[in-house]
């Protein structure tokens, strides 16, 4: 388990003949959940003993399930009526704007159980939250993901929340891989800016000043602390 993760309270799933909720994300993404509540920009999630808080702008809508009434005099067949068949209402909520990057980063990291802000900071880093960004290697969009990774992730990457979910999971995917270094984080980052093979290379963060700084620059925007001791680390590399 990879160790500075955190579990979303949202993993119960709802059984088809359940009365319930689906929360359905603007990148697509759906969570089940007994209710909610939505309380000016903010919608509470709830589900079993757990509740979860998030930007109201990033729910696309809200269906309601309803549980199959079947009359008594009904048909023996009815009674295996699936859930699906049964029309699913959609909660009203209030209209939203599209999604701006900084919020597609934070529904990325709430799929791929990451820390939004160290979602937000790589691509602040990646492309300055711009969705039209293109390196001059051909890395694209907001995560800059190269065409490569966008194939074996099977995502369109000029599609802005496409991109930032890939980018997330790519990101998840590293740590994973790293979870048993100390420098999990930074081995991770050094990955996603120069590629592992780099990173077995030189069997740590390779010594390109490129990716050193990329890695500082990220660590800033999420931790700034963090970012100091490796900068610290560097230098004293460099002396």
């Amino acid at each position: 388990m990879i160790r500075f993760l955190y579990i979303i309270g949202l993993c119960a799933l709802a059984l088809p003949v359940w009365a319930g909720e689906n929360i359905v994300l603007r990148t697509g993404f759906t969570l089940a959940a007994d209710r909610h509540e939505v309380d000016g920009g903010t919608i509470r999630i709830y589900s079993g003993d757990g509740v979860t808080e998030m930007a109201l702008s990033l729910v696309a809508r809200v269906e309601i399930i309803e549980t199959p009434t079947i009359p008594a005099s009904a048909a023996p067949t009815a009674a295996l009526t699936s859930a699906a068949s049964v029309a699913e209402p959609q909660a009203t909520l209030p209209a939203v704007p599209e999604l701006t990057p900084a919020q597609l980063a934070e529904a990325a990291a709430l799929k791929y159980a990451l820390p939004a802000a160290f979602v937000s900071s790589v691509m602040r880093a990646e492309s300055g939250f711009n969705p039209a960004a293109l390196s001059p290697k051909g890395a694209i969009g907001l995560m800059q993901l190269m065409p490569g990774t966008a194939r074996d992730l099977g995502v369109d990457p000029h599609e802005p929340a496409q991109n930032a979910e890939a980018g997330a999971r790519y990101l998840h995917d590293l740590l994973a891989k790293y979870e048993d270094r100390p420098d999990q984080v930074q081995l991770a980052l050094a990955a996603y800016n120069a590629g592992t093979a780099a990173v077995d290379k030189y069997h740590g963060v390779p010594p390109y000043r490129e990716t050193r700084e990329y890695i500082i620059r990220v660590l800033k925007g999420w931790n700034p602390p963090a970012s100091a001791a490796v900068a610290a680390a560097n230098q004293a590399v460099e002396r």
